[in-house]
């Protein structure tokens, strides 16, 4: 497996991967399906210096993704970014997510990156206990913020410092 930035020909796998989640109601707070075009000005707010877009490509095909984004928009926030990842269902449950957010640590200080947040359902259990697995802490519980499929969810901040 190969981690590298992500380019424009990667997009239409990155939107796969991603609707794939947003149909299981557990990764994402996006309810409905996104198009490549209505992505492309995220893939082009990614940059290699700061804010990165990687890929996990095996055998030419992209399994995974990462993307680090500003936390928020004020400049206290500036060294904090919070990170996403997801992976090709089909490739689940092969550490792929790990060696993903494993690159994502042993880069930040080079980016920038003081501190690391990932914001995840309470009830996506394999994802807490992966973050937990890499030295990420549970920082914060917003209670009740989403509501999928008529559910109220809360919503884990789960936070690890650089």
């Amino acid at each position: 497996m190969k981690i590298r930035d992500a380019v424009e020909a990667d997009l239409p796998a990155i939107i796969d991967i991603y609707n794939a989640a947003v149909a299981t109601r557990i990764s994402t707070a996006q309810l409905e399906p996104v198009t490549v075009e209505s992505r492309r000005d995220w893939l082009s707010e990614h940059s290699p210096d700061r804010h990165p877009l990687w890929v996990a490509e095996t055998a030419g095909r992209v399994i995974g993704w990462l993307s680090f984004k500003s936390f928020l928009p004020r400049c206290a926030y500036r060294g904090t970014i919070e990170l996403s990842v997801y992976v090709d269902e089909k490739f689940r449950r092969r550490g792929i997510a790990r060696k993903l957010l494993e690159e994502a640590i042993a880069h930040a200080s080079s980016l920038g990156v003081n501190a690391m947040v990932g914001l995840i359902f309470a009830h996506n259990e394999p994802s807490l206990r992966l973050f937990e697995r890499l030295g990420f802490e549970r920082w914060g519980l917003l209670p009740r913020v989403a509501r999928l499929e008529g559910v109220e969810r809360d919503l884990t901040i789960m936070g690890r410092h650089v």
